[in-house]
């Protein structure tokens, strides 16, 4: 079994070095993409590790450095083997795709198949490759991590074009409790923005103080959409409300903030079509669009 504790036996002596000036530069570039804070970072810190950002290691000192205060740390073999099993990704990563440095050290040191998995979807999202990150951290074998939040977070924030199908794939795989409100506010605004119907579902899994607040920024999602009085509306107005839900969608489009929209009018009409409780006669639409009306019976 190797010996990790030595530096020699964990880290290559020659060949390409992932730590140079371009290497830093390039780590440093992508951290302050997260707001100056890596996974790596997040991992350092709850295993105590370095004081400060010691991640990446700028030269040869300075990663022996790191390498005894990993050895050196307060946490099991398998902890410290996961961050030099991170940081030899660094290495296989510069030297091309037939290095397998990281690999190596995993299979003699008889590192769980779990950490490997959890670390190298880590080191996937600290190089924003999301789609590589999923395979692994959503991987069945692995229990919800304790990064789940900001897991949401960073696939939310750097969702391209509107297209939340990643985080929303990692939330219904996982089934993360979240831990911040920061969380939970972003991975719901995505499902809002996506589907109407799944953010209703989803909203229903919360006691009442936090599942009003959400439905009634389901509804305000939908009163800021151009599809307010289009496909969007229809479906919002389309719900099989609880008469809980009835009363926070009447009271939020005609008493609370809902009324400023300039939608909240029509939506509020397009309900009552579809609730039977239509008086008069209402017409409405959306601009260059199709024109909705009804009469009452």
């Amino acid at each position: 079994m190797i010996d990790f504790t030595i530096f020699q036996a964990a880290f290559p002596i020659d060949g390409p070095y992932p730590y140079d000036q371009t290497g830093v530069r390039s780590i440093e570039t992508f951290r302050k993409s997260f707001d100056g804070v890596l996974f790596i970072d997040r991992v350092l810190k709850a295993l105590d590790i370095g004081d400060g950002k010691v991640y990446p290691p700028k030269g040869e000192n300075a990663l022996r450095t790191l390498h005894r205060q990993i050895c050196e740390s307060k946490v099991s073999s398998h902890h410290k083997l996961s961050v030099l099993f991170y940081l030899l990704l660094d290495f296989d990563d510069v030297r091309g795709g037939r290095s397998l440095l990281a690999g190596a050290l995993a299979e003699e040191s008889g590192l769980p198949q779990t950490y490997q998995v959890l670390m190298r979807g880590l080191w996937h999202m600290d190089r924003k490759e999301f789609k590589f990150a999923l395979e692994h951290l959503a991987h069945p074998s692995l229990p919800p991590s304790e990064f789940a939040d900001d897991i949401i977070i960073a696939l939310v924030r750097h969702a391209v074009g509107h297209d939340y199908s990643l985080p929303l794939a990692y939330y219904h795989t996982i089934r993360p409790i979240f831990k911040k409100a920061e969380a939970l506010d972003l991975l719901f605004g995505a499902l809002a923005r996506t589907s109407v119907t799944e953010a209703l579902y989803f909203l229903r899994t919360y006691p009442d103080h936090i599942r009003q607040q959400l439905f009634e920024r389901l509804v305000s999602s939908v009163l800021d959409h151009p599809q307010a009085v289009g496909p969007r509306g229809k479906e919002l107005v389309s719900l099989p409300l609880s008469s809980a839900e009835e009363k926070w969608l009447r009271d939020y489009l005609t008493a609370g903030d809902g009324k400023k929209s300039k939608n909240a009018k029509p939506v509020t009409q397009m309900r009552q079509i579809v609730t039977g409780r239509v008086r008069g006669s209402l017409t409405f639409g959306e601009p260059g669009g199709q024109v909705y009306s009804a009469r009452a019976r």
